[in-house]
């Protein structure tokens, strides 16, 4: 007996997991890592890299475009004299390890951190 996508209604083939027309997931066991392609995407590596290293300039946060942020943490560590450095670095070593884990995972455009 043939069986029928529930999403676009075409004949599925005799064990498909995914209709091959529309790209539903028909069987629900099956998972799928969807690859971000976009071109403009940047590196949650280099971001995670930048916040671990030189998170008390707000480095990776300019790199993401959160320019709020990076000025913020460049200005306690500049206009304190180093002073307050070590708060920029602990915030800018959270925010590194969480965009490295994956928590943090749009730049500010909203666009998906490539791997």
């Amino acid at each position: 007996m043939a069986k029928f996508c529930s999403n676009c209604g075409k004949e599925l083939k005799e064990g498909a997991d995914i209709c091959l027309n529309c790209g539903k997931i028909i069987n629900e066991n099956v998972q799928t890592k969807k690859a971000n392609t976009n071109p403009n995407a940047k590196s949650r590596i280099v971001a995670g890299i930048l916040g671990i290293v030189l998170g008390y300039f707000g480095v990776h946060n300019f790199y993401l475009g959160y320019t709020g942020k990076a000025v913020a943490q460049l200005l306690i560590t500049l206009l304190s004299c180093f002073i307050l450095s070590p708060i920029s670095a602990i915030w800018g070593l959270i925010e590194g390890i969480l965009i490295l884990v994956g928590n943090i995972d749009e730049d500010a455009d909203g666009r998906k951190l490539s791997d």
